[in-house]
């Protein structure tokens, strides 16, 4: 019996440390296409070569309005450094409401509009906003945020990660 609960608990560990390890490797961003407020398109293949910050939102969302303004100033501090920020508005939000938002607020990077749902559902099946994903250089999701991130901790990865090679 009591190789029963030590197999048992060595079995437990043993998935609870591959689910640790799963949780933390990186995965590569899935393909997806972007279709931007202009009409133009981009890509995840567009995304390799920089930092990238990939923020789910809506304007209806209080938490993803009230953390924007640092969102700008983070885009703004490491843009010049090979970071790059898009936001991507979720399906259920009104396009003329995230038209409206961006030029009010004067967003300063791409904002894309997901009106079929296929990209959230493409990254990980997005339905709680905001929802970051960090992407470095090589196009691997290195860090996902539910919720503001903390943007000390945010800025030390990105700092990391335009450091890498």
């Amino acid at each position: 019996m009591k190789r029963m609960v030590y197999l048992g608990a060595a079995v437990a560990a043993g998935v609870i440390a591959t689910a640790a390890w799963l949780a933390t490797a990186p995965e590569n961003a899935p393909e997806s296409t972007f279709v931007l407020l202009d009409g133009s398109r981009t890509s995840t293949a567009n995304l390799k070569g920089k930092v990238t910050l990939v923020n789910f939102w809506a304007t209806s969302c209080v938490t993803c309005v009230a953390e924007m303004p640092q969102l700008m100033k983070t885009f703004d501090k490491y843009q010049g450094r090979g970071f790059n920020t898009l936001a991507v508005a979720m399906q259920y939000d009104p396009p003329a409401y995230v038209v409206n938002f961006a030029e009010t607020r004067k967003l300063p990077f791409p904002v894309a509009i997901d009106n079929t749902g296929a990209v959230a559902k493409a990254w990980g099946d997005v339905k709680l906003t905001p929802t970051t994903f960090i992407v470095d250089k090589q196009g691997q999701i290195v860090k996902r945020y539910v919720g503001a991130p903390d943007f000390d901790e945010l800025h030390k990865l990105i700092e990391k990660l335009l450091a890498a090679a």
